[in-house]
């Protein structure tokens, strides 16, 4: 017995190192350690949101903002179809401004995600960070290979109903629209979430969320918040149009065959017009957005392929939408029902069918002059 003893503490203890040292040089490890610890803190700081509204203790505004999440949720079962779960029936408080910060990457001389690889819900062409010394290690790693990066916080995100997601604090917001638009669009994700297909997840919950918010403040008789979410929408769709036009004009740059100093020179300009189109010359195209914030920070093709991630195809939605006679539940019902499984085709194409009569060509990719005049045109546009 004591040998055996001796045997299972050796055992124990070379388990212990194993793990220590697994820990010590293994990021990836690291970072689902960190991943549950602050999932575990989320959900031992949850309280019931029925039950926050009707505590005396919560401020005013604050149950206010609540009660909107509360009806939010219920108008997306009722009227809207969607599998909405245990998500947002709890509120947790996590204590400070910003809980997770997102990373996306992409080659310097490329319009292409990187994609991390985790395990069930395939990969992603971004990570989530809680911590922030880790994401700007991550992206000095990605840097020092090659690669664009861009991080930024969010204020939400989705287990996809691994676990009963509750409202975050830093998810609660003074526009009673983007609000409303955050809890349909987390929402939707547990009703459709194609494996592998990131930008048509991400792309469908815009949808959702928007339209969305813009049926439920009509619904409320509140024109005003319905067409605010109204105007956000086509905002996001011009910010869709510019990004796509300008990674088009990218793309063509990209392929030339030409020494690699000079195309990442014609990179700089280029995006050195786009920032400056976008801050200036279409200043007066948005209804709701300031173009002059949109065009802060880095304008890279990290910050191009995570801006098209949730603006790809969104004209397509409105196709599906229109051709359901503007009953959003239906056009819905319609797109989960077209989405391919894993791996058995391209959920866009899908789309696209619902979209376009039987027949009709698929859209071509630009040519080098008709990718220029684009961009031009739309940078030119009042």
């Amino acid at each position: 017995m004591r040998v055996r003893g001796q045997i299972l503490a050796a055992a124990a203890g070379a388990a212990v190192l194993a793990l220590t040292f697994m820990f010590a040089a293994s990021d990836d490890l690291r970072f689902l350690v960190r991943a549950a610890y602050e999932e575990g803190r989320i959900l031992l700081r949850r309280r019931p949101i029925d039950e926050l509204i009707a505590d005396p203790e919560v401020p005013a505004a604050r149950k206010e903002q609540l009660r909107l999440v509360r009806e939010a949720r219920e108008f997306a079962v009722r009227e809207l179809g969607l599998a909405a779960g245990q998500t947002y029936t709890h509120f947790s408080d996590v204590g400070r401004d910003t809980l997770l910060l997102v990373l996306s990457a992409s080659p310097g001389d490329k319009l292409e995600e990187y994609l991390w690889r985790f395990p069930v819900v395939g990969a992603f062409p971004y990570k989530g960070f809680f911590d922030l010394a880790a994401a700007r290690h991550e992206a000095r790693r990605l840097e020092q290979r090659g690669f664009d990066t861009y991080l930024r916080p969010a204020p939400a995100f989705s287990t996809l109903g691994w676990f009963p997601d509750p409202l975050l604090s830093t998810a609660l917001s003074a526009d009673p629209v983007q609000l409303v638009a955050t809890v349909l669009h987390e929402i939707a994700h547990n009703t459709l979430f194609v494996k592998g297909r990131v930008a048509f997840n991400e792309s469908f919950a815009s949808f959702v969320g928007y339209r969305g918010a813009e049926r439920f403040f009509g619904l409320k008789g509140d024109s005003a918040l319905a067409a605010r979410a109204g105007a956000i929408w086509r905002d996001e769709k011009k910010l869709g149009e510019f990004f796509r036009a300008l990674a088009d004009t990218l793309e063509v740059i990209y392929a030339l065959t030409a020494p690699a100093d000079s195309i990442l020179g014609l990179k700089r300009r280029i995006l050195h017009t786009a920032k400056r189109c976008l801050a200036e010359e279409l200043a007066g195209g948005f209804e709701v957005y300031d173009p002059s914030r949109l065009a802060r920070g880095p304008f890279n093709n990290a910050r191009l392929v995570a801006a098209l991630v949730y603006r790809t195809g969104l004209d397509l939605f409105d196709r599906v939408l229109s051709s359901a006679e503007g009953d959003l539940r239906s056009a819905i019902a319609l797109i989960v029902r077209s989405a391919p499984a894993p791996n058995d085709g391209d959920p866009f194409e899908a789309l696209a069918a619902l979209s376009y009569p039987a027949g009709a060509p698929p859209p071509q990719l630009c040519s080098v002059r008709s990718c220029r005049r684009r961009f031009a045109t739309l940078c030119s546009a009042p």
